[in-house]
């Protein structure tokens, strides 16, 4: 195989990726989940400082209960494999002080700097970029995956469940598991044009006449409860739902939490 085929395989896998809910009874072997967990673990890092860390949930009982946390959804409970990606600055500062930072700092007469907003993000940043090099490498093999951000909610109950300290957000979670449905007959959800999306030098906002180009495919039968378009329909069904409300105000928990001066 050449470059090029090298190449073009793995646009092929970036291409036909979809959500998987739906999963075959097959197991995913052992060596299988060694290849995802090496995959997400080849992920860019800021500073190769690998600021997450990652929970493989096989207790079937926490995998029920995530069913409950995270918005009630089904297949959860039903995936072969769940893993949990999480932001991490826990184990870095648990080595500065084994490390005897506190110490230098004091003695150097310098402030001992401990995670704020920035770190939480670019924490965030390196878990994320891991899980998704977790997916291709999945989809590369036919497993199908499932991204649940809903593991953001709920933030008191997965710091119990998890053993998660103030520095260890879960920011996201994956199902995996062999599709049930055959992957030839799956259905590919339509993106926007590239031209709403991708930008030179410049942002550019929306007037009314590009939105309507940028919604015509996305056009649906049915409207959630009370909404008169496209756009309330969004809103009351993900941006101002119950559960995007229960997200905030457990990412302003965490975030509180993690910024705290002891």
């Amino acid at each position: 195989m050449n470059e090029k085929e090298k190449i073009n395989k793995v646009l092929e896998v970036i291409n036909y990726r979809c959500t998987v809910r739906a999963y075959d009874k097959k197991l995913i072997s052992q060596k299988e989940v060694d290849m995802i967990i090496h995959g997400a673990m080849r992920a860019p890092t800021a500073g190769n400082m690998m600021f997450y860390s990652i929970i493989e949930v096989q207790n079937q009982k926490m995998k029920d209960k995530l069913v409950t946390t995270c918005d009630n959804q089904p297949h959860i409970a039903k995936a072969p494999l769940v893993l949990i990606f999480l932001a991490d600055m826990q184990r870095w500062y648990d080595y500065y002080v084994v490390s005897g930072i506190p110490e230098l700092c004091a003695e150097k007469d310098l402030v001992y700097r401990t995670p704020d907003e920035s770190d939480l993000l670019l924490a965030c940043c390196d878990a994320i970029i891991a899980a998704q090099n977790a997916v291709i490498v999945a989809e590369s093999m036919g497993i199908g995956s499932c991204y649940i951000a809903d593991i953001i909610e709920n933030i008191e109950t997965h710091r119990e469940m998890f053993n998660l300290s103030k520095w260890v957000f879960p920011i996201i979670m994956l199902c995996f598991g062999y599709p049930k449905q055959d992957p030839s007959k799956r259905i590919l959800k339509q993106r926007f044009p590239k031209k709403f999306i991708h930008f030179i030098d410049t942002y550019k906002r929306l007037n009314k006449e590009e939105f309507s180009e940028m919604f015509k495919d996305f056009a649906k039968d049915t409207l959630v409860k009370n909404a008169e378009n496209l756009g309330q329909d969004y809103y009351l069904g993900k941006t101002g739902s119950e559960f995007s409300q229960e997200m905030s105000r457990s990412v302003k928990v965490a975030i509180q939490d993690w910024v705290k001066k002891e």
